[in-house]
């Protein structure tokens, strides 16, 4: 199973044989290691490739985050969740997620382009090892964290002999002709000081000019730039030349694109481009050559996302272009026009949710985050652009919600709402977004507050959809904190008004879920099933995958309770991966749960057992075990006292911990391959059904009850 989130390496890794030894010295000795160098010096590169031959040391457990697209210091803690695939429902802040999930395990953590971001890093990496001795930090930036036990490794350019075999195999890669080991080559490395960047863009060059022609251009260059000698230039300024005589090497139309590229914040794909750089100077019919172009360059670089391939301009390349598009004064229209798109794509995401492209969205939304974050900074910064900022930070609520990013869009929509947008319509959906994320936190009284305040302002302004929305998650709020009469009432009305004014999403099928719940919580178990069963088959007209998940978790209770046992097992395997694939936490652990009473009726105690025990670390980070809730605590307590009765409580307790130490990939891929066991020696006849006549413990794919915190990613709505 893969532990690290490295990404494939897209070409050899040429030289540095000395530094990738001392830099693996180094780490097996101290727990933070920073590798230090001016931009373009191969920091990154470095860093990668040890990351990738030591991991063995550390299980595999290998993790990078990027912090170059990041830019604002209080997302930092937020990166690094994203980077670990951290999903959390409770209220803690991301620091004490971070500091609980890293205290018991041996990883590395690669820290990459900190250095605009030191002032929260330091404090942040300190606090993290301090508390996690298992954890190892490597670092790279152009300054260190200066915490006490760093240890630094100041990278310098490669040697001529390193350099010459870098600028072959890339100019080889190019197309270009064999390059020779002859004294103009040697003269073309020294020119470039050694860095790897630098020679990496001059062998883009070599498949049109000949090292000769290079050499003369580079040459007029530092003569021109420098103080008219053949001295050496300070290497900072020499990757600058040779940034600068790549850019003079451009078509103007490349050179243009060059600079409008720099307003993107991590991979973009080319519909982006297309749209954002576009324009009467830049048809869009001529962006895909001139894209192709610069990636002949280096200037750009493919890089895989999670939404397929797309593109890169590495930060030093980017911060050159950011300056030629400030000296022509198009930086705040280039702004917009990309806040603009990502607006446009937030809005696809949000209507394709709802489609059998969810999977796509969710995709897309985790390769699209740093440009999302870009654009919700521009929003912010401007008070006319409020309202932008909480339609935004609401029509993203499939990405907090759904995707596993809860804190992460609590941050956004407090912001948002700290502003007088003048806008009700955005205001009231970024309130009713934002209780129904407190609601999962288990932060009642935020909830509370936000959804009354929706309520309210709604009826004042006429809106009846979204009053339907904030009588919706209150419905939940009841649900989950046990009033099922409450939260019939109110999901009943908000359904009845969704019907009225024609809705139909995501949101309105999981309220008919969570209705259903509440019946069924009342006792009426047949026609909670009746009303999933059609809510399962809207869902496979529409390709909705995320609620199915939820109907179908209530259809295998109802399996369960008619011993239909191989149909229980069936539904709850669809209904574990569906949940697996969109983070959510609360759907994996209650259909685990339930799965280990599933099992233990099927005559195997000892791996419900395991289950039962797998399920523990999951309610931690869900926040109180079943909700605090007894009828969420039925099928748990239930299969505990069937196993505890075959087993033992000695061995019931080995085989809970036996699950305590898988991980939760680890805990989906054993439960979803399990087959039904044999009977085990000693199994007591078949219990009753327990809650037969009074709260049928059918676990909802809601979230907790109030004071109870849920997670991100896909979860259960609520």
């Amino acid at each position: 199973m893969r532990r690290s989130n490295l990404p494939a390496e897209l070409n050899r890794f040429v030289g540095r044989a000395a530094e990738r030894a001392e830099l693996a010295a180094l780490l097996a000795e101290s727990r933070l290691v920073t590798v230090l160098g001016v931009g373009g010096v191969g920091k990154t590169r470095l860093a990668l490739t040890c990351a990738a031959t030591v991991q063995k040391r550390y299980g595999d457990e290998v993790r990078l985050a990027a912090l170059a697209p990041v830019r604002d210091p209080e997302l930092v803690e937020h990166a690094l969740v994203e980077a670990l695939g951290l999903t959390d429902h409770t209220r803690r802040g991301p620091r004490e997620v971070l500091r609980d999930h890293l205290a018991e395990r041996r990883l590395l953590l690669v820290l990459d382009g900190f250095e605009h971001l030191v002032d929260a890093c330091g404090p942040l990496v300190h606090d993290l090892l301090a508390g996690a001795p298992g954890l190892t930090v490597l670092a790279t930036g152009r300054r260190p964290l200066r915490i006490p036990g760093e240890a630094v490794l100041t990278l310098a350019p490669m040697g001529e002999d390193d350099a010459l075999e870098l600028l072959a195999e890339r100019a080889a890669r190019a197309g270009a002709p064999a390059v020779a080991d002859d004294a103009a080559v040697r003269e073309l490395c020294r020119r470039l000081d050694g860095i790897p960047l630098a020679l990496e863009l001059a062998a883009g060059r070599l498949p049109l000019l000949s090292v000769e022609q290079l050499l003369a251009r580079l040459d007029d260059r530092f003569r021109l730039l420098g103080d008219g000698g053949r001295g050496v230039l300070p290497r900072h300024q020499t990757l600058r030349t040779a940034i600068g005589w790549s850019h003079e090497l451009c078509t103007p139309e490349e050179r243009l694109l060059w600079a409008r590229l720099s307003v993107f914040a991590g991979p973009f794909d080319l519909e982006a481009v297309e749209y954002v750089c576009g324009g009467p100077d830049l048809p869009q019919e001529g962006i895909l050559d001139l894209l192709g172009g610069l990636l002949a360059q280096s200037l750009v670089f493919r890089e895989d996302t999670a939404a397929g391939p797309g593109y890169r301009m590495l930060d030093t390349v980017a911060a050159y272009g950011a300056e030629w598009l400030a000296a022509l004064g198009d930086t705040d229209r280039m702004r917009r026009r990309h806040r603009d798109w990502y607006m446009g794509l937030a809005t696809w995401c949000e209507l394709e949710w709802f489609s059998p492209r969810q999977a796509e969205v969710a995709a897309r939304t985790a390769a699209a985050l740093p440009n999302l974050r870009a654009a919700l900074d521009l929003c912010l910064e401007a008070p006319d652009d409020a309202h932008l900022a909480q339609h935004l930070a609401g029509t993203l609520w499939f990405a907090w919600v759904g995707c596993g990013r809860l804190s992460e869009g609590r941050h956004w929509l407090d912001r948002a709402l700290a502003l007088d947008s003048g806008h009700e319509e955005a205001r009231l959906k970024a309130l009713w977004v934002l209780g129904y994320v407190a609601v999962l936190q288990g932060d009642p009284t935020a909830a509370v507050a936000a959804l009354h305040s929706c309520r309210e302002r709604a009826r004042a302004s006429r809106n009846r959809l979204a009053e339907a929305y904030a009588t919706h998650r209150l419905g939940c709020l009841a649900l989950l904190s046990d009033d099922f009469p409450r939260a019939e009432e109110l999901l009943g009305r908000a359904l009845g008004a969704y019907r009225e004014l024609g809705e139909l999403n995501s949101n309105v099928l999981m309220g008919q879920v969570e209705l259903a719940m509440a019946r069924a919580f009342q006792g009426d178990l047949e026609g909670a099933a009746a009303v999933c069963r059609e809510v399962r088959e809207i869902c496979e007209e529409r390709g909705e995958r995320w609620t199915r998940a939820y109907a179908l978790y209530v259809l295998a209770y109802s399996a369960w309770t008619r011993d239909a046992l191989a149909e229980a097992r069936e539904l709850l395997v669809e209904c574990l991966t569906i949940n697996h694939l969109f983070r959510d936490l609360v759907g994996v652990v209650l259909a685990v749960e339930l799965l280990a009473l599933v099992t233990v009726s099927e005559g195997d105690p000892l791996e419900a057992a395991v289950l039962q025990g797998a399920a523990l670390p999951a309610w931690d980070a869900v926040g109180i075990r079943t909700f605090g809730s007894g009828a969420f605590d039925g099928p748990r307590t239930l299969c505990a006292g069937r196993a505890v009765e075959a087993l033992s409580a000695e061995r019931y307790e080995e085989a809970v911990r036996l699950g305590q130490g898988l991980s939760l990939d680890e805990t989906v891929e054993r439960a979803v391959a399990a087959r039904p066991g044999g009977v085990a020696e000693g199994r007591p006849e078949a219990a009753p059904r327990p809650f037969r006549s009074a709260r049928p413990p059918v676990v909802p794919g809601t979230r907790k009850p109030a004071g109870s915190p849920t997670g991100k990613g896909g979860e259960a709505a609520g």
